[in-house]
Order: C-alpha cells, then sequence, then structure tokens
C-alpha cells in the first residue's frame, strides 16, 4: 500500500483488530438518496468541523450523481465544493464515487480524460477513490485504479452486488482477487439496491476475508429493511469497515443509521469508539437541514421488502415516479416495475447501478407507454447491445440486440480502446471558458451542460434553481403537473393536477396518492385551463405524419431540415430524458412541411414537435 492507503487503513485511533470503522455518507450518498442529491454546499460547511472532529474512518463526500446535480440544479461549481469541504474537514480521509470509465458521466471516456479527472480530483481533496463498474466488467476499472495509485491516493475496488442466474458467490471472490491483483487497497461490497440477506451477506464476507488480504467494506442500502442485519452479519463474518448514514437522512433507500449502528456495537469488541452525544448533535443538524428539502422528498424512497423481486434500486424509483409523473402516466408505475426485471434479462442481467439503471428504467418506460416493446430503442441501449459499456455479464436476447442495431458489428474489446484521446480536443473546443483543467473536465463530463455553466459563471448569471418553499412559490412550467398536498380529518394528502384534456369544459384527471400509489379521480373544468404542454403553442399530434416524444424531455438535435424527404423509420428527433437519449423516427415517407423545435426545448408527449407529409 502507499502512505495514504495505509493511514487510511489503519487510524491511529484504533484500539484493536476488531474495531469495526465508519464510513459516515450523509454528505454523498444520503441525500442523493433522499432528496435528489439536491443538498447545498452552504448547507454542509456549518457542520463541518463536528464532522471532522467525529471520528469517521471517511466521510464520502463527492461523486455519484452530486457533480451532476451541482452543475445541472444548484449552480454550483462542484470543483469548488470539494475544495471548501477538503480545507473544512482537514483531519478526516475524503472519499468519493467514481464510476471507472465512466467517471461521473454516463459514456465511456478516453483514458486521457480519466486519467486527468483522477489527477484533479486528488490534487483537490479526494483521499479515497472508490472505483466501480456498472457491468462488473473490471477492464473498465483498470485506468482509473492506476491513475489513483498513481496519485498516491486509496484505490478502493467494488463489487457491484446483485442476483441473477450468472452472479454467484464463485463469481464475486474471483472479481475480488483480481481487483487486488490490480492494485486496490480494499474491497467494497456495494449492494446498491438493498439486495443483501444477512445470511447471504455473511456467506459473502467470510468468502472474501478468507480469500483476500486487504480490508473488507460494506455499503449496504437500507431499501428492503435488512441492512441493520446484514451489517451486523458482515462484522460477525470478519468484515470491519461500514458505511452508514446520520440518521437524519437515514433508512428507506439510504442507509442504516450511524448512530443505531454505533449504539448496536457499545460494549463489544468491535466497539467503533464514535460518541453518541457527537453523532446526536450532528443529526439535529441535518434534520433541520432536510425541512428545507422537503419538496424534492419522494413517497418511493421508503423501505420497501419488494426490492428483493423488482431488485429496483430506490433512487432509480423515485427517478422514475418523477419521469411518469410528468406525462401523466404515474398510474403505470407498476407496469413499468413489472417490465425492468424483463428488460434487464434481455440486456444480459446486468447490475442496476448509474448508468444501467438509468438504460434499463428508461427503456421500461418506453416499453411500457408506446404499447409496444422495443418499439423505441434508446441510443444507449444500442451502444450497450453493441458492447460500448463493455461486457454483459451474460448472454443477450439476440432478438432484441438484432432489432436494436441490426447486422452491425458487435465491440469484445475494451470500449475504451476505440477511443482516441480527448483532452486536447475538449481544452481547445472549450476556449476562452475554461479557467483550469478543472472546468475542461466538467465540459467533459457534461458538453451542453457544462458549457452553459461556465457561460453563466462567466456572465455573472448562474441562478439555482428555487426550491419549492409552498404553494405560492413553486414554480409554474408547461408540462409538469401542478402538486399539492390538502389535509383531511387529519389525512395528508398529495394531489398532482395533470391537466389532461382541451381547454374548456372537458374531464381532467387527479393523481390523488395515497400509500404511495395513485388512485385516478375525474372531475369537470369549469373555466379556462391550460392543458399540460399547450402552454408552448404546440398543437397536439392527431395525423400520421405528427412526429411527438413518447416521454418528456429535451432536444438535443434536430436531424432534418424543412423540405428534406424522409422515409418512415428514420430517425427526425434526437431527445433526452433520465439522461438517457432516444431517437424519435418519422412514421411515414413524406416531406418535412414544419419543424416547431430547436436544441434544447423542453417537450412532452402528444405535442407535435415535427410535420411531414
Amino acid at each position: 500500500m502507499t502512505d495514504i492507503a495505509s493511514s487510511v487503513a489503519a487510524s491511529p485511533a484504533d484500539v484493536s483488530a476488531d474495531t469495526v470503522k465508519v464510513t459516515e455518507v450523509v454528505l454523498r450518498d444520503g441525500h442523493q438518496s433522499l432528496i435528489a442529491t439536491r443538498m447545498r454546499t452552504e448547507d454542509m460547511l456549518p457542520i463541518a468541523a463536528r464532522l471532522d472532529q467525529a471520528g469517521f474512518h471517511s466521510l464520502e463526500v463527492w461523486g455519484g450523481a452530486t457533480f451532476d446535480a451541482c452543475v445541472r440544479f444548484l449552480k454550483e461549481d462542484p470543483w469548488a465544493r470539494l475544495s471548501a469541504l477538503k480545507e473544512a474537514m482537514p483531519n478526516t480521509p475524503l472519499q468519493m464515487l467514481l464510476r471507472g470509465q465512466n467517471l461521473l458521466g454516463y459514456r465511456h471516456y478516453a483514458d486521457d480524460v480519466v486519467e486527468a479527472f483522477v489527477e484533479r480530483a486528488a490534487a483537490g481533496g479526494i483521499d479515497i477513490f472508490r472505483v466501480f463498474d456498472a457491468l462488473n466488467d473490471l477492464r473498465n476499472m483498470e485506468t482509473a485504479m492506476r491513475a489513483v495509485k498513481k496519485a498516491g491516493k486509496h484505490a478502493q475496488g467494488t463489487i457491484c452486488y446483485t442476483v441473477s442466474p450468472v452472479h454467484t458467490l464463485e463469481m464475486f471472490v474471483e472479481q475480488a482477487r483480481k481487483l487486488v491483483e490490480m492494485g486496490a487497497d480494499s474491497i467494497v461490497i456495494k449492494d446498491m439496491a438493498g439486495l443483501l440477506t444477512p445470511y447471504a451477506t455473511f456467506d459473502l464476507v467470510s468468502a472474501l476475508v478468507a480469500e483476500v488480504s486487504v480490508p473488507i467494506h460494506l455499503h449496504s442500502h437500507a431499501t428492503a429493511g435488512l441492512a441493520p442485519q446484514c451489517q451486523i452479519k458482515a462484522v460477525e463474518a470478519g468484515c470491519r469497515h461500514i458505511d452508514t448514514c446520520i440518521s437524519a437522512f437515514a433508512g428507506g433507500t439510504s442507509h442504516p443509521a450511524t448512530e443505531s449502528f454505533v449504539a448496536s456495537l457499545r460494549g463489544t469488541p468491535w466497539d467503533t469508539g464514535l460518541e453518541l452525544e457527537a453523532l446526536r448533535e450532528i443529526g439535529d443538524y441535518f434534520r433541520e437541514v432536510r425541512t428545507k428539502y422537503s419538496a424534492f422528498e419522494s413517497e418511493f424512497t421508503r423501505e420497501d421488502v419488494s426490492v428483493q423481486i423488482s431488485q429496483i434500486p430506490g433512487g432509480m424509483m423515485s427517478n422514475l415516479a418523477s419521469q411518469l409523473k410528468e406525462q401523466n402516466a404515474l398510474d403505470r408505475i407498476r407496469e413499468v416495475f413489472d417490465e425492468i426485471p424483463r428488460v434487464r434479462a434481455d440486456l444480459g442481467y446486468p447490475p442496476l447501478v448509474t448508468p444501467t439503471s438509468q438504460i434499463v428504467g428508461t427503456q421500461a418506460v418506453l416499453n411500457v407507454l408506446t404499447g409496444e416493446r422495443y418499439k423505441s430503442i434508446t441510443n444507449e441501449v444500442k451502444r450497450y447491445l453493441q458492447g460500448g459499456y463493455g461486457q454483459a455479464p451474460a448472454a443477450v436476447n439476440e432478438d432484441v440486440r438484432s432489432r436494436a442495431i441490426g447486422t452491425a458489428p458487435v465491440e469484445t474489446g475494451r470500449p475504451a480502446d476505440l477511443l482516441s484521446p480527448e483532452m486536447a480536443r475538449l481544452t481547445e473546443e472549450l476556449g476562452a471558458l475554461a479557467e483550469s483543467p478543472e472546468d475542461v473536465l466538467t465540459f467533459a463530463m457534461f458538453p451542453e451542460l457544462g458549457r452553459d455553466f461556465l457561460t453563466e459563471r462567466r456572465d455573472g448569471t448562474l441562478a439555482p434553481e428555487v426550491v419549492p418553499q409552498g404553494e405560492a412559490e413553486r414554480p409554474v412550467s408547461s408540462g409538469v403537473p401542478t402538486e399539492f398536498v390538502i389535509d383531511v380529518h387529519g389525512e395528508s394528502y398529495a394531489v398532482q393536477i395533470t391537466g389532461v384534456g382541451g381547454a374548456k369544459g372537458s374531464k381532467r384527471h387527479i393523481y390523488l396518492t395515497l400509500d404511495g400509489m395513485p388512485e385516478e379521480v375525474v372531475f369537470e373544468a369549469k373555466d379556462d385551463y391550460v392543458a399540460a404542454g399547450q402552454a408552448n403553442g404546440r398543437a397536439s399530434a392527431s395525423a400520421p405524419g405528427h412526429v411527438t416524444t413518447a416521454m418528456p424531455g429535451n432536444i438535443v438535435e434536430v436531424l432534418v431540415a424543412v423540405g428534406d424527404s424522409v422515409t418512415a423509420g428514420q430517425a427526425v428527433l434526437i431527445t433526452e430524458a433520465m439522461k438517457m437519449e432516444t431517437e424519435i423516427a418519422a412514421r411515414v415517407d413524406g416531406t418535412v412541411n414544419a419543424i416547431h423545435v430547436t436544441r434544447g426545448d423542453r417537450v412532452t408527449p402528444g405535442e407535435v414537435l415535427i410535420e411531414i407529409a
């Protein structure tokens, strides 16, 4: 191990080899799981000193979706956040989640981008890099792991835990061996969906402890309600590093509470040494902070043992619910949940973690809403089936592959080997907007979003999203349902008005959500009411030549011009939803008569986007 790895693996505070060390995840995975990654840096810094003094093994502060959320919603520079947190917490190792060759984006990046990103993150304050690949394809982790070791930091190799006919104990143990050979200073079991059961945990940890010489960590979400028991069985099996979240952001699709875990081991040989009084102060602070973000809470982030059936991570559940709400289809969420395992099987049983969770989830939504499985296939699914993300754990459905990519060749090598170096091109393309190498890397992660962010920063026009605090302050935008809470006889009900129908006198649909599921109610509108999607002036699609979308999203690219001749099935638009791109095809042969959208426009199902005659 390197010096930094040794210091992280064995803290001076350790009193015995049995002491269990705790990684606190409230500053990353806790709020990512429960409030859509919306916590702002200004709400982290006031408690930073207390977190730094608590005695945690490490603090997870960066990576995952935090980078995206900072740029997309909060209009914060994620690199500045990292610097501020490091300055405020100099005594505790800071940790990040890195998606291997995907870094923090949703595609594979060239090796020079991966190397530059790791070098800058290490210089900015990251001490422990938890590196994973969504397919457990170790080829996609090699460059990142090598870059972490070069930077003198702790390289933690990740096993993404999932359940399928091909994911066996032997497979996971072999993966751990190879990660250690690759240079991993520790191994973490990443149970992102809460699929572990207590005795499966005991067996897996026991096997790993017996077979590899580096420390074993456990990261398990509480989604199924089994994670606290899994943690105890892991400790009994020899695991000495556990991820937890302070109680204010614990439970549900987050993690077991730090305070409860610490209390459970008090007076045992595994005592963490953490003080409950100090943890209570931290918990009280974050309880108050959480109330500020109540608008981002979701009913789909509570504990539900049915995840053991659907295998859907909690963050994926809330994301799907949000997308279905936008298109007045929340009542079909159970159909989507049922479709996800079928799509996953078609794609060779990938673990459901970013980006494969989005790839599978978005395709499942399209399969349900279009009324025909694989009638519309996202670009990411096509790329996946061509080998663009790596080796699927099992054989894919060849009929689906043929439908998606036809006779196009399937790549079997490491996907990044096909990519040319990118940093020089990205630097030149960004030009004067880049004030630092970090700016170029932000642009690399999210080209359109990153350019807009850096332009607004230069112009002094950065404006973070308004956090809704009540009905009066809730922003209204076309295509987004109005939501509010009503109290009836002491019971609270979340109500969503979707605005389906004509402008006057027609029936409207309300979804009254009770006990986590929507109940549809129909009522008559009495006055002018602009239906969702009509406020932007686009007409409703009514003819075969009217091109529309099956999902709300943004226009990424218009592929045709007025006057172009097109054929049925030809792609005419590319849209983005749930961070996945989808080609929208013409349904008829003809000539493009009108185009009603441009790049960046927000669109909703049922609108006429292009007219073909």
